[in-house]
């Protein structure tokens, strides 16, 4: 006796509702999402093995450079505007209520602060173009400490007052960067007896 063979019929599924789904959850992580700006002191730091990622708030970021080149940044808009109200007060430099929002998205910065005025009220292109900022100030003069020393010091005092935490410190360095660049930002951070501090480096390809 033959088997009876059942006939196969094609199964329709209809993707109307997935579709409508996903270009909702699209067109709300586009609306969210918050544009990354480009680094002012691009660097290609070491390779690393290790897995460790930094906290998104109360760090502070050095990126060194370009022959010892060093950018400060502090995330946070509140932490920004206060940690220039310091400097500002310190240096007696009066900065407006325009400037202070100015300043408050800015990621990263590097130059005296005598010429940060002028680097705040650029666009973002502008501001981020290659070899514009020279830097900040890493020397100290007289018996003054240096710029740098002043910006970790008003980072850390805005930290602990808005957030009631102590800030970290973080290094990106270039990977040929030489060592006497890395030590004198090392020095500065033993002067405030900040000895713990995380390097910033790329995953090494092709090893667990």
């Amino acid at each position: 006796m033959s088997r009876i063979k059942v006939a196969r019929k094609s199964t329709a599924i209809d993707m109307t509702a997935m579709c409508d789904v996903s270009f909702l959850l699209l067109t709300f992580f586009i609306l969210t999402a918050t544009a990354r700006q480009p680094e002012p002191l691009p660097v290609d730091t070491p390779a690393s093995t290790v897995k460790f990622k930094l906290p998104d708030l109360d760090i502070a970021t050095l990126t060194i450079g370009q022959k010892g080149k060093v950018f400060f940044g502090v995330p946070g808009q509140p932490i920004r505007k206060r940690t220039l109200e310091l400097m500002g007060e310190k240096y007696q430099i009066q900065f407006t209520d325009e400037e202070k929002t100015r300043f408050s998205v800015m990621e990263s910065f590097g130059v005296p602060i005598g010429n940060l005025k002028q680097i705040i009220m650029m666009k973002g292109d502008e501001r981020n173009a290659a070899g514009l900022q020279p830097g900040i100030p890493t020397d100290s003069v007289g018996l003054r400490p240096s710029e740098l020393h002043d910006w970790l010091l008003s980072a850390r005092y805005a930290t602990k007052e808005l957030n009631n935490v102590d800030m970290r410190v973080s290094i990106k360095g270039d990977s040929k960067e030489e060592y006497p660049s890395i030590k004198k930002i090392l020095g500065i951070l033993q002067d405030q007896n900040i000895n713990k501090f995380s390097l910033i480096t790329s995953l090494r390809t092709g090893e667990e």
